[in-house]
């Protein structure tokens, strides 16, 4: 008896080990009410068993792992593992269009990632340790913003990544369809639920993404399939969870269930026990009041009176335009109503600052909470409104990490209200010149000099359209809560030309960032953007204006006085002396050369924005600047084209021309 006691006891304590030791290899979470897993950030899971990776706040991030590491190697060989897994996820956005970044699934060495960035960061890495071999990350994002610096091929995108957020291979997000084989395309951030399949062939060395709408089995085709050797990544035992962050839309990811499998193929979800999502506030509806009832009494009718004064007088004050064609633009429009109550009546403590265009007021959204930057532009001609408007809303699209985002507008008797991002931190000018803000130091600025080109190379190459931005300086520079630069007002300068007398003509620009060509003709192009870009590069690093006024009246312009120093070899003390002389000198003479190659006065010697990142990323030399530069042979090729009138707006000195040809 005692013997057979013992027996049953061995039994079930050898049952036992046996299925932890399953349970290691295995997980299963039909949504995950009481699921332990390892939460930090902002996720958390919700009363009905959701994973809610972030939630209604901006830049931040939020990471969920399963609590104790996986085996993923074999002992006796070293080889790695085959593994599955799959997942439902659902991103929700305030609107229907834009989104506030993604998900990534990952394995990681570590479940500490308190380091990683939110924003295009995902919550993963930073600008520091991204691409690092020693991160040992393995992941697939679904990114819903583009960012040019890790070549995203748009914003609504699979991508596998290994230690970095450049994807070794990426797909824009949809399925093939299991009855034509045609490709469907799909919106992450539609808020509806999708699936998402990984599974890894270790013998092969194959990983394969798939992805579809709930409910759809998965399809025979994947998305993406690549050969990947994990055995420099993936260590003895990693941790698997899901990482996600937000940016500056309010943004919340869901998971609602994820299974995964080592050595064999992720158990199916039970969509019956996956949680509800949370449904979507839809906005409420002002109703007239109808008023039948016959008048009883004169008080009555004074009462009537005096309600109908003052809805009349509200709707003056609230008056907007709105025509018939505007319908097709619903989403991007914003009430004038709403735009009065966020910025307080438009009061001057809400007053942001004072540009070429109009005003910009600081504004909170009455029913989003959203921040956000108004600005009234003064628009009195109607020739072509549809058009502007158009090419307003179609600059609503343009989505890039270095570009201020463009919400919507509102039309209103003759003015015109444009609505953007809040940028927290104001603009690039007040921290080179204001002296009660800190002073950058140079990783900051060379970060936000390669913000900058990389906003300007989305405008330029990596949209649908060229947009030539025409207004390139430190004021038009706006710094994010992370202090990345943002090129603001993008497309307002030509937009502006669309209300002013078509029988006027005029160069819209800012003096010291005018190219020479642009007096002459009067056209800008991406090279006059470029020659923009180089007088922004010397006052970002020099701490100076292009063009500044000496207590003699005399004009000090800083590129002359940057090639001078350039021809004497003292190059470097053109720098911001507020630096500190603290910088890397390889790096500081590259970009002080390539804000003069950019500022060059013939356009055909000017880089393209391309070029100009491959120089600041250090995958291309900058070239050697010739001893011609700005000398009288390339004067005199300027007057030989036709350029005698445009001379004089070029802003170089008769003085240092002739000392740099003299010095030859």
């Amino acid at each position: 008896m005692l013997l057979r006691t013992w027996a049953v006891f061995f039994l079930q304590l050898l049952l036992l080990t046996l299925a932890v030791s399953a349970s290691e290899d295995e997980l299963i979470f039909n949504g995950f009410p009481g699921a332990k897993l390892k939460l930090d950030g902002i996720a958390s899971i919700t009363s009905n068993g959701l994973l809610r990776l972030t939630n209604d706040t901006r830049q931040k991030k939020g990471h969920a792992f399963h609590p104790s590491p996986l085996k993923f190697r074999n002992s006796s060989d070293g080889k790695i593992f085959s593994f599955s897994t799959t997942f439902v996820f659902a991103i929700l956005s305030e609107y229907v269009d834009l989104s506030g970044h993604g998900i990534a699934f990952l394995i990681s060495r570590t479940t500490d990632l308190s380091n990683a960035l939110p924003s295009q960061y995902l919550g993963l890495f930073n600008i520091n340790n991204n691409g690092n071999l020693t991160n040992h990350v393995f992941a697939v994002e679904l990114d819903t913003i583009y960012s040019s610096e890790f070549h995203d091929i748009d914003d609504n995108h699979v991508g596998i990544d290994i230690n970095g957020l450049r994807s070794n291979n990426s797909h824009t997000a949809g399925y093939y369809a299991a009855d034509t084989g045609l490709f469907n395309n799909l919106t992450l951030i539609s808020g509806k639920a999708m699936q998402i399949w990984v599974d890894y062939d270790g013998e092969k060395m194959q990983v394969n993404v798939t992805l579809s709408p709930i409910g759809i089995p998965k399809p025979s085709k994947p998305l993406l399939s690549s050969t990947v050797n994990l055995s420099n990544v993936l260590l003895e035992t990693m941790y698997v969870g899901f990482s996600s962050s937000t940016g500056s839309v309010l943004t919340a990811h869901y998971v609602l269930g994820w299974s995964f499998k080592m050595n064999g193929i992720a158990q199916k979800l039970d969509y019956s026990k996956l949680p509800s999502l949370p449904r979507t506030r839809p906005k409420g509806r002002s109703k007239a009041l109808d008023i039948s009832l016959p008048l009883a009494s004169s008080a009555f009718v004074l009462v009537i009176v005096a309600v109908v004064f003052f809805v009349l007088r509200r709707r003056v004050k609230f008056a907007e335009l709105l025509e018939d064609w505007e319908v097709e633009y619903g989403p991007h429009r914003f009430l004038y109503k709403d735009l009065f109550r966020a910025t307080n009546g438009f009061k001057d403590k809400e007053l942001l600052g004072i540009g070429g265009f109009g005003r910009v007021y600081k504004g909170v959204l009455p029913t989003s909470k959203l921040e956000v930057a108004v600005k009234r532009v003064s628009h009195e001609s109607r020739q072509g409104m549809k058009e502007f408007v158009a090419e307003i809303v179609s600059m609503g699209r343009l989505r890039h990490r270095n570009l201020v985002q463009l919400l919507g507008y509102c039309r209103r008797k003759g003015e015109l209200l444009l609505v953007y991002d809040f940028m927290p931190n104001c603009s690039l000018d007040k921290y080179l010149y204001d002296s009660t803000k800190p002073s950058l130091d140079w990783d900051r600025r060379f970060q936000i000099i390669k913000g900058v080109a990389s906003g300007l190379l989305y405008l330029h190459e990596g949209w649908e359209q060229v947009v030539i931005h025409r207004d390139i300086k430190a004021s038009n520079v706006l710094l994010d809560s992370e202090m990345n630069g943002r090129l603001g007002d993008f497309g307002l300068a030509r937009l502006y030309d669309h209300g002013t007398d078509p029988q006027t003509t005029h160069v819209v620009g800012t003096m010291g960032y005018l190219a020479p060509e642009l007096a002459r003709t009067g056209k800008a192009t991406t090279l006059t953007d470029v020659f923009a870009f180089g007088a922004f590069i010397l006052e970002v690093v020099c701490g100076r204006r292009p063009v500044e006024q000496s207590a003699q009246d005399e004009h000090l312009v800083l590129v002359d006085w940057v090639v001078e120093n350039w021809r004497k070899g003292s190059i470097l003390n053109t720098l911001d002396s507020r630096l500190e002389q603290v910088y890397m000198v390889e790096e500081a003479q590259m970009v002080l050369k390539l804000g003069l190659l950019c500022s060059h006065p013939l356009p055909s010697a000017r880089p393209s924005m391309r070029q100009v990142m491959q120089y600041l990323d250090g995958n291309a030399p900058i070239p050697e600047l010739s001893p011609t530069y700005l000398s009288f042979s390339v004067l005199a090729l300027l007057q030989n084209e036709g350029f005698d009138d445009c001379l004089m707006s070029y802003p170089s000195s008769v003085s240092t021309v002739s000392a740099i040809s003299g010095g030859r």
